[in-house]
């Protein structure tokens, strides 16, 4: 059995999706890291925290629409992504977050707690990736699906 070398369309193919997969990957790294550190900037102060001078005490922790404001920017990178059949790259958006929450929350933390901070972050955004793929893929209209090269091109939702 010899091996055929890949025919100048096979290979302009390869290169177009390799494109295609990188663009999205980029996508969803910058842009998750944009929600975060945007959504820090939308805060006036320090992380939310304000130093009371009378007490010599911070008071008060990051507002609740911080984190909305970021939840729904990291729902619209993740729908749009694999709304667009890139999902294994919505897969790096767990990563992206967790690194970006890192580097703001090691350089402030005393008591290196902030690595279970980091589990947690990880976690709980690798869940909720999880959830707006399977909610995507079912929600995506049968005509948008891919054919299976199986079955005489058959949609890959059908069933047997």
């Amino acid at each position: 059995m010899t091996s055929r070398p890949p025919t100048p369309a096979t290979r302009d193919s390869r290169a177009s999706q390799t494109l295609r997969v990188a663009a999205w990957a980029g996508f969803v790294v910058l842009g998750t890291a944009g929600a975060w550190f945007g959504s820090l900037a939308l805060l006036p102060w320090e992380l939310g925290y304000i130093q009371d001078p009378a007490a010599g005490v911070e008071q008060g922790p990051p507002m609740p629409w911080q984190f909305l404001v970021c939840g729904i920017l990291l729902l619209g990178i993740a729908v749009v992504t694999s709304w667009n059949r890139c999902w294994p790259t919505v897969l790096l958006l767990p990563a992206s977050l967790t690194l970006a929450w890192s580097v703001t929350v090691s350089g402030s933390d005393e008591s290196g707690l902030w690595w279970v901070g980091a589990a947690y972050m990880a976690l709980g955004s690798l869940v909720g990736t999880l959830v707006v793929l399977g909610v995507t893929r079912f929600a995506r209209p049968e005509h948008a699906l891919p054919r299976s090269s199986f079955r005489g091109g058959t949609s890959v939702s059908q069933s047997s």
